[in-house]
């Protein structure tokens, strides 16, 4: 009977997996999407679609999946190797988009206090964001559970009430005039926010962490997902839209603060501010949360002996805390690494590192889907069929990958190959474990 209580519905599913997509990721797209134009919504169409693809075979595979996480689906096809090349390239595109994270949290604070940042001014507040959000992880999960559910709201509300009043001052014309203000070629224009737009449902490769808390997980785990992922997609197309028919195109390039700008000018910069403060705090607890999510990614492969011991070891409150400060440091270095004289160029440069990184687990996780089914002994019809939507994925995240930028491909490509100087360092003592257990 405490078991049949504790399950969730198809629709506690849905929400949860819909928050954990948006999280603080939109809070700056309107600026990046103004870069291209409203032509930028052909992305959003594009992405949407390899997102529906990437989630669905995600969900599949942690139905019949023995090996949790996209290490372990990467796992089936490529051995422990795969294993340690998800979770590592996972790891690495968490700590950039953490910091992405910290740094629009900075945006919207300086513009909040009609502060004026210098470019390390910038640097040194974004780090004090990161380690302020550590040390607050340092008391466990409950902690921060409670404080990331309630920042999450900060960001869904103002969102969907954007998408829902935010058409009585839309203005066609002014749309009309921002569909591609740089006279760039389609193909180029559509991809050159790709990258941003996946930013946006990055966290979808969660959505099927909740299996066994839900009836039937076999049909109501994939309706959850495709139901989140085409609710936030619309949500994302809406509210990224109606803003670009409300502000200039011009105010939006310019702006650290989007959502704030544009409650300012339907209401009154009282209302913007207000709305400013909210995204202070959903951004803050975004990190917060995720400051905590990378550390136990990186604590469950240290378990594994994947990584170093030292990110296994926890804390009275099960807290990773050495894991924790030696994450922090390397994002400290990052920090310092990408200082920009713009804060959204830093911004965008960060984003997109994260981009490529968490690109490569996609990759891997969807290579492995037709040996998942294959060992799950799925009906060979029903195989087929994961299979092929995971191929489109893939396809998408190729696409993805190659419309982010070279820079961003070298950087995070570097970042790959040392993944597997690394896994040479470790794979001696991984075989010689499998050795023992056998």
């Amino acid at each position: 009977m405490s078991s049949s209580r504790a399950k969730m519905s198809v629709f506690e599913l849905t929400l949860l997996t819909a928050i954990n997509m948006m999280g603080s990721g939109i809070v700056m797209l309107p600026t990046k999407l103004a870069e291209v134009g409203t032509i930028s919504i052909l992305s959003w169409v594009v992405t949407a679609v390899g997102s529906l693809c990437l989630a669905y075979a995600f969900a599949k595979c942690g139905m019949f999946s023995k090996r949790p996480g996209m290490g372990g689906y990467s796992e089936y096809a490529f051995g422990k190797s795969g294993n340690f090349m998800a979770n590592y390239t996972y790891g690495v595109s968490l700590l950039f988009a953490n910091i992405a994270i910290a740094i629009t949290c900075v945006g919207y604070g300086a513009t909040l206090f009609d502060v004026e940042l210098t470019p390390l001014q910038v640097c040194i507040s974004t780090i004090v964001v990161l380690w302020v959000c550590t040390a607050s992880n340092f008391m466990g999960a409950s902690i921060t559970g409670k404080l990331s559910s309630v920042a999450v709201w900060c960001v869904i509300i103002p969102v969907l009430v954007l998408s829902v009043i935010g058409w009585f001052w839309f203005d066609p014309q002014l749309y009309a005039a921002s569909w591609n203000p740089h006279d760039k070629p389609f193909f180029s224009a559509v991809g050159a926010s790709i990258s941003m737009t996946l930013w946006a449902f990055l966290g979808l490769e969660s959505a099927c962490a909740n299996s066994d808390a839900i009836d039937n997980p076999e049909k109501n785990v994939p309706i959850a997902v495709m139901a989140a992922t085409i609710g936030v997609a619309i949500i994302y197309i809406v509210s990224t839209n109606i803003i670009a028919g409300i502000v200039p195109n011009a105010d939006l390039v310019a702006t650290n603060a989007p959502f704030g700008l544009v409650f300012a000018q339907m209401f009154s910069p009282e209302i913007g501010k207000i709305v400013m403060g909210l995204l202070v705090l959903s951004c803050a607890g975004s990190t917060l949360g995720w400051q905590f999510t990378i550390a136990k990614v990186f604590q469950q492969s240290a378990v594994d002996g994947l990584f170093p011991k030292v990110f296994a070891r926890v804390n009275k409150f099960s807290a990773p805390i050495a894991g924790m400060i030696i994450i922090t440091t390397i994002q400290t270095g990052f920090c310092l690494m990408t200082i920009s004289p713009e804060l959204f160029k830093q911004f965008n440069m960060l984003v997109d590192l994260a981009v490529v990184t968490n690109i490569m687990p996609y990759i891997l996780s969807m290579a492995a889907v037709g040996v998942i089914m294959r060992e799950a002994r799925v009906n060979p019809s029903q195989a087929r069929l994961y299979t092929f939507v995971a191929l489109i994925g893939a396809v998408y995240s190729f696409y993805a990958l190659i419309s982010t930028g070279y820079f961003e491909v070298f950087w995070g490509s570097i970042a790959t190959f040392l993944g597997w100087t690394f896994w040479g360092l470790v794979a001696n003592r991984v075989r010689t474990d499998d050795a023992k257990v056998a």
